[in-house]
This record gives C-alpha cells, structure tokens and sequence, in this order.
C-alpha cells in the first residue's frame, strides 16, 4: 500500500457556515477600504467646528468627531490602513518564515537549531516592543508597524511550516522522491510546499485577523500610522476621554476592529474544516 501526499480535495458538502459568514465580514471590510481609495462620504481632513460630536444621523450615520470630522468616512479610510499594515506584514511573516521552516525542515542538524533558537529570541521581543525600539531610532510611522508585526509573524510561520514539513519527511512519496535522486531543495519545492498550502493559507488567514489587532494597539499608543491619516486605534484612544458623553466615537471603530477580526477568524476556521475532510469528520463525529 502506498503513501499519498497531504494534500485534499475540498469537501464535497462545500464551504460551511462559518467560511461563509467568515468570507462575507472579510469582502465588506475589503470592500470598505477600496471604495475609501475613490469615495468617501466627507473629507477625512476637513475641520468643520460647526459640526463637532454630532449623534449619528441621516446625514452622519456614525456621528462625528470633536473636530467635526466624519466617523464614517475616517473608518473607511482607516480600513485602508489597518489591511494594508496587516497584510504585508503577514507577507513579511509568510515569505520569510516559510523558505526557514522548510529549510530547517530538510536539513536539521545546526541549520535546524540555528533557526528555531532564532525563533525563540524572536519571540522574546512581542511586536510591541520592537515597535518601541523601532520608533526609537526611526520615529512612529506605518512603516514601522508593518516591520514589528512583520518581524514578529516569521518565527509563526517558521514554526508551523517545519512542523508539517517534518511530518512530510518520513513519508514513502518523499522517500520515493529521494530514491529519484532528487535534491532536497528540490523536494521541498515540489513536493513538500504543494503539501502545506493550505496550512499556510489557513495560517494565515489568522495571522491577518491579528496582525489587524496588533495593528490597532500600536496606533493605540502612537506607535502606528500618524495624522492626519485614520487609523482604528488612534481613533479608540482619541475617543476614551469622551466615551462618556460621545460613545459612538468609540462604538463605532471597535465594531469596525470586531467586524474584520471576526470575519477573519471565522473565515480561518471555515477554511481549516474545508481544506482538512478529516478535521470536519472528526468534530462532526
């Protein structure tokens, strides 16, 4: 009896609810940030005191702020931002992270170790400190949030891709492959990373919905995106000293942050149970 590679086919019962509702919070968050690129309802830069922390209305829906700025249109144009931040980062982690886990994967011995103790020294510096050592040389910036949250997603993805990686070399397809005279880059190219990606994509649908989150607490602190340009957190930490009296300027990007995550979120899980028939048999089960 021989060996297959791990590769599935997705299920035939389709993507579930989850993947569904998970897909749909995404594209409307996606949807938001490129509308934001041709429209948006207000200026995001124009100062209209007139108008300063006005309830949600038929004009406002999500209010505005105490510069008279347009909730609504800072959020849309704050999507913009905190996708942008989270998904080169997430490509940072994925186009670095990987290639190390597969090598370390292949060749084991010193190169293994070299990679994961790196791994682990990485791991001692959460993103947020290394965006505070960043800043200290560079100055607060977006670019700055997508280096730490970048830096701090290689060692995730070096983890998971080694891991499964490992799993793949004993199997008789691999050693098949080898008795060919193939090289191990060769193997690892072919044969292995075909095997992991829908691992990865699932790895990283998750480090998105919290590269989203990361992002948010560096611009919280100041540490992410600068005005005049929106950002989700920036605008949670201009809204907690008025939260009493103005709530919706709080509310509304929270359920913005909420929204995406979740969507997010969902759409990994749904993704793992689709990829994975075994997975869902075994919960079904």
């Amino acid at each position: 009896m021989t060996d297959t590679p791990l590769t599935r086919t997705p299920g035939r019962t389709g993507p579930s609810v989850a993947l569904v509702i998970g897909g749909v919070l995404t594209a409307l968050g996606i949807a938001m940030a490129l509308v934001s690129f041709v429209w948006t309802p207000f200026d995001v830069t124009a100062i209209d005191i007139a108008s300063r922390l006005m309830p949600p209305s038929a004009v406002h829906p999500f209010g505005t702020d105490p510069f008279g700025r347009d909730v609504l249109s800072m959020i849309m144009v704050g999507a913009r931002n905190s996708l942008a931040v989270a998904l080169v980062a997430v490509g940072i982690g994925l186009g670095i992270g990987a290639p190390l886990g597969l090598l370390a994967a292949a060749h084991g011995g010193w190169i293994d170790e070299t990679v994961m103790r790196t791994n682990d020294l990485i791991f001692a510096f959460p993103a947020l400190l290394v965006a505070v050592m960043i800043t200290a040389v560079a100055g607060p910036s977006a670019l700055n949030a997508i280096i730490a949250i970048g830096i701090f997603n290689i060692p995730v993805f070096a983890r998971v891709t080694r891991g499964a990686a490992l799993s793949l070399w004993t199997r008789e397809f691999i050693l098949a492959a080898r008795t060919a005279g193939k090289s191990k880059t060769e193997i690892s190219l072919q044969h292995i990373l075909p095997n992991l990606l829908s691992l990865l994509i699932v790895q990283a649908a998750i480090q998105f919905a919290m590269g989203i989150v990361a992002e948010a607490g560096l611009s919280y602190v100041g540490l992410g995106a600068q005005p005049p340009m929106p950002s989700w957190g920036r605008m949670l930490a201009e809204a907690q000293t008025l939260i009493g009296f103005a709530p919706w300027l709080a509310i509304m990007p929270g359920l913005a942050i909420v929204t995406v995550v979740l969507g997010l979120s969902l759409m990994g899980d749904g993704l793992r149970d689709w990829l994975d028939p075994r997975l869902r048999r075994e919960r079904r089960g």
